[in-house]
């Protein structure tokens, strides 16, 4: 059966068997997979996560503020109080899922970091 990456990613499970957990902490992916043993140790979504959740929530932030200071006329201090842990709660709730969602995509694409040694000796 095929393992769907944007299902298996927004669960943060294996991008192979999607069975096991694909991170051991916050952000960090295991190097083997619990339940298949497949390598995960060169699996890396770099910054292309934070990039996305960034400009989504940045989006999201801005838009809102934009709306209750020029519609409702909220005064500086709730703004604060309600726009910046909104703001942060949405960014890291996002950014997890999100990661899990890059990975998996890599291995359904079958993508490889770029090597170094590869290179010619310039």
């Amino acid at each position: 059966m095929a393992v769907n990456p944007f299902l298996t990613g927004l669960m943060c499970r294996c991008p192979n068997c999607s069975e096991g957990p694909l991170f051991s902490g916050y952000l960090k992916v295991f190097d083997r997979c619990e339940a298949c043993g497949a390598d995960l140790s060169k699996a890396d979504s770099g910054d292309g996560p934070v990039v996305f959740i960034l400009l989504i929530v940045g989006a999201i932030g801005c838009g809102g503020l934009l709306f209750t200071q020029i519609a409702l006329n909220w005064p500086i201090w709730l703004e604060l109080v309600v726009w910046l842990p909104l703001i942060a709660i949405l960014t890291l709730g996002a950014l997890r899922p999100f990661k899990g969602v890059l990975i998996a995509m890599q291995f359904h694409n079958r993508a490889s970091e770029a090597r170094i040694d590869n290179r010619p000796d310039v």
